[in-house]
């Protein structure tokens, strides 16, 4: 049976409603930075899930390729994830044309970054497509606090504020910054789910 993140991590995927501190080991990823609406048809967010799920499966299949990636099992593709910010500041979700990316697909450990350009070159080969935003992304996110957010990506502010009080009664504090920034965890699809039942982990750095 296929290796699946999701089942093996659930700390990690499967958060409660009600906000925890979490310790998050570091980790690597598939990632395509951009600016702009997520919502837009043919957006720079919708581009660079195109080119995500293009490397991620190419990795997922090399195995049957005469590509051999050391100490490769097979596995799920892990859930998209993504890290959001505002070039003026605090995101604001009612200018979404203001928001700026890194989308993310989290990689088993025994990928390296020679894989991944490996599978850019042979996506390209295969697809004739343009790969080469596909970024190897390590990230050390660090302590943090994270809640599943259940419903509307536009109603994560409430479940943000919840976050935010719950971290402040334990004596820590938000700590977002160039590098570690507002992440979220998708675990629903919202062109099969309806917004009210879109299950999303919203994760934040503490200090």
């Amino acid at each position: 049976m296929a290796f699946d993140f999701k089942k093996e991590f659930k700390e990690f995927y499967l958060p409660a409603t009600k906000p925890a501190i979490v310790k998050m080991p570091a980790m690597s990823y598939l990632a395509v930075r951009g600016k702009g609406n997520p919502n837009e048809e043919g957006g720079a967010y919708k581009q660079a899930l195109e080119q995500l799920y293009g490397i991620a499966y190419t990795l997922k299949m090399s195995y049957k390729s005469d590509y051999r990636i050391e100490g490769f099992f097979e596995y799920v593709v892990p859930p998209l994830e993504g890290l959001w910010w505002a070039e003026d500041g605090e995101i604001d979700y009612a200018n979404k044309d203001g928001f700026c990316f890194i989308s993310m697909i989290r990689l088993p450990d025994f990928i390296a970054e020679k894989d991944v350009q490996w599978a850019i070159r042979e996506a390209t080969r295969k697809k004739k497509m343009d790969f080469s935003q596909v970024e190897f992304f390590p990230y050390d996110e660090g302590l943090c606090v994270q809640c599943m957010h259940i419903g509307s990506y536009d109603d994560e502010p409430a479940t943000i504020k919840a976050m935010v009080e719950y971290v402040q009664s334990q004596g820590y504090q938000i700590a977002i910054d160039n590098v570690r920034r507002h992440h979220e965890i998708y675990l629903g699809d919202p062109r099969k789910t309806s917004a009210d039942k879109l299950k999303t982990v919203i994760r934040y750095p503490i200090r």
